[in-house]
Parts: structure tokens; C-alpha cells; sequence
């Protein structure tokens, strides 16, 4: 038997456990809502907050591996623009004569406006000047 399908299978049973652990305990929060006549009390609130942070660590785990696969999508995750020539392709269509060279990237990875890349472009010329 292949190592890796081994440890596949052993993934993805561990997985399929946390995931039903989570459910589990959140299930257990439902059932103390729906059965208790104060919902407020203390000990209500220590029992669904215990049971919470279970369930979330419980999840973590088949979350954390389902990101690392790629089958997670992340809505608000902004892609880098720096791996790779990917941003050619990215690009959008301009005058033949348009540069090639990759979008001038600030300190949070924002795109820097037009007036300051000409003024960090003009950094790298200099003329020796006859004294």
C-alpha cells in the first residue's frame, strides 16, 4: 500500500472526527438554548462559551488543511502581485509603446500613483555633470 493514500485516508478520517466534535458541541449549545428556562444565567453562558471555543478548536484543524489544499476559498484574501510573471498576463491592454516592467508596489503592497513613480524613476538617472 502507498504511503500517501495511507495518510490520506488517515487525514481525512482525523478531519471527519473534528468536524464531528464540532457539530457536537455545537449541537450541545442548540439543545441548552432550547431546554433551559433561563437563558441568561451564568452557568448557561460558561456552558455555551466552553462549548463554543470546542467546537472552534475543534474546526480549526479541517479548516486549516482544507486552506492549505486550496479548496477554501478566502473572499477578502488579496492575491500578491510579485509571484511571478503572472501580472503580465493581469495586465490590461495599452499603447504599443507601454512598459513591461511590473507595477510599482508601496510598503502595504498598494499600486503607487503615476507622479510618484516618475519621481522614483528619475532616481535611478543621473547625468555626471562637467564641473
Amino acid at each position: 500500500m502507498d504511503t500517501t493514500y495511507a495518510m490520506s485516508k488517515e487525514t481525512r478520517l482525523l478531519n471527519l472526527i473534528c468536524v464531528l466534535a464540532a457539530l457536537g458541541f455545537l449541537a450541545m449549545i442548540v439543545y441548552v438554548a432550547v431546554t433551559t428556562n433561563d437563558l441568561l444565567s451564568t452557568d448557561n453562558l460558561f456552558i455555551m462559551t466552553v462549548c463554543l471555543v470546542l467546537a472552534l478548536t475543534f474546526a480549526i484543524n479541517p479548516l486549516l488543511y482544507l486552506k492549505s489544499e486550496n479548496k477554501l476559498p478566502i473572499p477578502f484574501l488579496k492575491k500578491s502581485i510579485g509571484t511571478g510573471d503572472d501580472w503580465k498576463s493581469k495586465r490590461l491592454p495599452g499603447p504599443a509603446g507601454a512598459s513591461t516592467t511590473p507595477p510599482l508596489l508601496d510598503a502595504k503592497g498598494r499600486a503607487v500613483p503615476p507622479d510618484v513613480r516618475a519621481i522614483v524613476s528619475g532616481f535611478g538617472k543621473h547625468e555626471q555633470k562637467d564641473a
